[in-house]
């Protein structure tokens, strides 16, 4: 080989080496530079591509473009849209393109009706939030194929999405991650969020705490540093005795005694009225309090500090009371709790638009004004 030609390739291999750590570079830069994602007021679309059940409408009518009017109608400004791993893929992980279909028709939905979305990937095959209470077992924190097949739903996810507006489409990195070890999650964050900012570096992803997004875990949250398109989450639905009363999915369903808010949730008497174990007593005991509006505002603190300390905004991706509840009581919990996002500068999505927190009845599709005016109350 001559002299020129070794030069010659030298300097090719060195314009290549430059081409690549000027993309590095640009992407480094993009993804410090904020996008216009915000949100204010909003909603979640559970059980379309979430969560759904047999009993359920059929999929074409129970969401459509209707829907996302009368949202944007509202006065509400974004939705918050669930999707599950067997939603979207079967077992093998082939795609299902009849439902990224109505996911790809939904963004273009929203985006026709100026409504910003965030789709959250709620369940995954190996990770669900209330495993310990439908008999399930989370392997996603323990097995690494399953974390590695876990990535490859984001990697397939941001491939497909990477077409929308950055001001318009957020991603959600997973819906209340439930891990013994807080690291685990934080461990999982940085991958996908390195993950995902390869392809896009300036899409904003959602990104909540570990146990279920409670403000109480925040201090143990770690997240990706010197990103400002990250928009912390987290789930509010104190007192849970209160708001999940008669919930059949939560290990307290059989408690059938009267609570109350605002004040002592479930009074002592109550207790002594059935013939409940001693144990389940315990149990009723250890998530009773004494609940009012300054009460809820206090349990928001951990997650209000710690994005203030990070300088990046907060989000209540989800807060709802379930439809038993006495209905006066229930709506002045909703009262209270839009008061503390407003006061607080809290953008937040209800939990749910149709279900059995819904503003919108399943079946008649009736609309609850007065549950409406409670949550958009100012």
């Amino acid at each position: 080989m001559s002299l020129w030609i070794k030069i010659a390739i030298l300097c090719l291999m060195a314009g290549t080496a430059m081409v690549h750590g000027a993309q590095a570079g640009q992407g480094d830069a993009a993804m410090k530079q904020p996008n216009e994602f915000k949100v204010g007021k909003g909603t979640n679309i559970s059980h379309w591509l979430s969560q759904c059940f047999e009993t359920m409408p059929p999929r074409r009518g129970f969401f459509s473009e209707l829907d996302v009017i009368f949202i944007r109608s509202l006065g509400m400004d974004h939705f918050r849209l669930p999707v599950d791993e067997k939603e979207l893929w079967t077992e093998d992980l082939e795609k299902i393109p009849e439902a990224w279909d109505y996911l790809k028709n939904a963004l273009s939905w929203a985006r026709k009706h100026e409504l910003r979305v965030i789709v959250d990937l709620h369940v995954v095959r190996s990770h669900h939030f209330n495993a310990a209470n439908e008999g399930g077992t989370n392997t996603l924190w323990d097995d690494p194929e399953a974390q590695d097949s876990f990535l490859n739903l984001w990697r397939q996810l941001s491939a497909e999405l990477a077409y929308t507006d950055v001001d318009w489409v957020a991603y959600e990195i997973m819906n209340e991650a439930v891990a013994d070890d807080p690291e685990d999650w934080n461990r999982l964050i940085a991958r996908a969020h390195a993950l995902i900012r390869e392809r896009e570096p300036m899409r904003t992803l959602v990104i909540g705490s570990n146990r279920w997004q409670i403000p109480s875990t925040f201090p143990d949250l770690k997240i990706p540093e010197g990103d400002p398109n990250i928009l912390l989450s987290f789930h509010f639905y104190a007192p849970l005795l209160f708001t999940h009363y008669r919930a059949t999915w939560v290990d307290f369903y059989p408690y059938d005694g009267p609570v109350s808010y605002p004040g002592r949730i479930v009074e002592d008497a109550a207790l002594e009225k059935n013939d409940y174990t001693p144990a389940f007593k315990d149990k009723i005991r250890a998530l009773n309090g004494v609940y009012d509006i300054d009460a809820l505002e206090k349990e928001m603190q951990p997650a209000i500090e710690y994005a203030k300390q990070k300088g990046l905004p907060l989000y209540c991706g989800e807060w709802g009371c379930f439809h038993a509840v006495e209905r006066k009581q229930r709506l002045q919990w909703y009262k209270d709790i839009s008061t503390i996002l407003k006061r607080n500068g809290i953008a937040h999505a209800t939990w749910d638009y149709k279900g059995e927190f819904g503003i919108v009845d399943t079946w008649t599709l009736g609309v609850d004004w007065n549950l409406v005016g409670a949550i958009l109350s100012e």
